[in-house]
C-alpha cells in the first residue's frame, strides 16, 4: 500500500466557494436513455471528426449497471454511424483479460452490433505526458492513435480503489493497455503486489494517464456521463457488485473533464444524506477527492462550472435543483433476474473447482 502524499487532502470534499479558477459549460439532463445521449452529445460535439473512437465500458460478464447496450447502439446509430467502441484487456484475470476472453464478454453483454477495437490486441503505443510528476509517458493500445477524435461514454459510479469512476477514471484506466500501462499505474516498481500503489498516489497515475490520451486528442474530444445504477463499485466487479443503494439522477456532458466529473461528485454530495451517504464514504475512504484536485493542478479543466439544464431550456441550475426530484433506486426486475442468474452460475464454476 502506498502512503498518503502529505497536505493533499483526498479524502475531504471542496465546497464550490472553495474554488478558484474559471467556469465551464456542464449540460444536465434527467432524460437517462439514448434519446438523453444524444441530446447532450449534439451539445458538445462541434470538434469531433474523422475516425471517431467512443470509448466506455463494457463491463465483466452479464454486469448489471453497465449502460444499457441498446441504448449505446440507437445513440450510435442515430450520432455516430462510423465510430468504433474501443477497449482494452484488464490487469486483472476476469472476462476480459485476453482478447479472447473479451470478445467473448463483448457478445454476452451485447456489444456486438458494431465494430469493437480491442486496442491493445496487437501491442501498445506510447503517448507523451507533459509536466507528470510519476510519469513522462504512458503505454496505451497500439490502435488508439490510429483514430482522429474521442467521445468518452462513461457510467458514473463507485470504484474499489479511485473512489469513483467518471471520465476520468474511464480514459485513465480503460485506456491504458492491460499489460504495461495499467501496471504503471497500480503496482510499484519491485513490488509482488499488483495493487501496490493507492489513495493519493493513484489518484494521480491515473490522472497522469488520462492526460497522456487527452491531450494526443486535444479539444476532439467530448464526454458525458450517465448517473445511473450507481454502486459502489466499478463494473469491473460484474455481478459481484455491491447493490445499488443511490438514486438515479441524470445525464451529463462537457467539453472539459474535469468539470463534468467534478459535477457529478456535487450531484453525489447534494444528495439527501441517506441518499448519497455510501457513495460518500467510498469517495472519501479511498481519497478519491483527488482525481479532481490533481487534474485541476495539471491544467486538465475547471472545477468551477455553470451548470445547464436542457430540461428547461438551457436554464443554470444548482446542484440541489438537479437532484431535489430523485426517487429511491428500483433494480429492474430483468437486471435482477439475470444478476441472480449470473451469480448462481459462478458459484457453480466455484464449486466445481472444489
Amino acid at each position: 500500500m502506498s502512503e498518503k502524499i502529505p497536505g493533499t487532502g483526498g479524502e475531504r470534499y471542496v465546497p464550490y466557494a472553495e474554488r478558484t479558477g474559471n467556469e465551464s459549460i456542464v449540460y444536465f439532463t434527467r432524460d437517462l436513455s439514448a434519446e438523453g445521449i444524444k441530446k447532450l452529445y449534439r451539445r458538445v460535439n462541434g470538434r469531433i471528426q474523422g475516425k471517431v473512437a467512443l470509448k466506455l465500458h463494457t463491463g465483466e460478464q452479464y454486469g448489471p449497471n453497465i449502460i444499457p447496450s441498446a441504448w449505446v447502439k440507437e445513440f450510435m446509430a442515430s450520432e455516430l454511424p462510423d465510430a468504433t467502441i474501443v477497449e482494452t484487456n484488464t490487469f486483472y484475470e476476469g472476462d476480459r483479460d485476453t482478447t479472447e476472453k473479451h470478445r467473448e464478454t463483448l457478445k454476452i453483454n451485447g456489444w456486438d452490433f458494431c465494430p469493437v477495437d480491442i486496442t491493445d490486441e496487437f501491442g501498445t503505443a506510447d503517448l507523451l505526458v507533459l509536466g507528470g510528476k510519476w510519469f513522462d509517458h504512458m503505454s496505451v493500445g497500439r490502435e488508439l492513435p490510429k483514430y482522429d477524435s474521442l467521445v468518452v461514454l462513461t457510467h458514473f459510479k463507485g470504484h474499489t480503489m479511485g473512489g469513483f469512476g467518471g471520465s476520468n477514471k474511464n480514459i485513465g484506466i480503460g485506456c491504458a493497455d492491460g499489460k504495461i500501462g495499467k501496471k504503471m499505474i497500480h503496482q510499484a516498481a519491485g513490488s509482488d503486489d499488483q495493487w501496490s500503489i493507492a489513495e493519493e498516489e493513484l489518484m494521480e497515475r491515473m490522472t497522469e494517464s488520462t492526460k497522456a490520451t487527452v491531450d494526443y486528442f486535444g479539444k476532439k474530444t467530448c464526454f458525458i456521463n450517465a448517473m445511473r445504477n450507481i454502486s459502489v463499485s466499478c463494473d469491473c466487479e460484474g455481478c459481484l457488485a455491491e447493490p445499488v443503494v443511490t438514486p438515479d439522477i441524470g445525464i451529463l456532458a462537457s467539453n472539459d473533464i474535469l468539470a463534468v466529473d467534478q459535477a457529478c461528485v456535487d450531484l453525489i454530495y447534494a444528495l439527501k444524506d441517506e441518499d448519497g451517504a455510501a457513495m460518500r464514504e467510498r469517495i472519501e475512504s479511498r481519497h478519491g477527492h483527488h482525481q479532481l484536485a490533481y487534474m485541476y493542478e495539471l491544467g486538465m479543466g475547471n472545477r468551477k462550472y455553470l451548470l445547464l439544464d436542457i430540461d428547461h431550456e438551457d436554464a443554470p441550475i444548482r446542484p440541489a435543483d438537479a437532484v431535489a426530484n430523485v426517487v429511491p433506486f428500483v433494480e429492474d426486475p430483468k437486471v435482477a433476474e439475470r444478476r441472480m442468474k449470473a451469480l448462481a452460475a459462478l458459484a457453480e464454476a466455484e464449486a466445481a473447482k472444489e
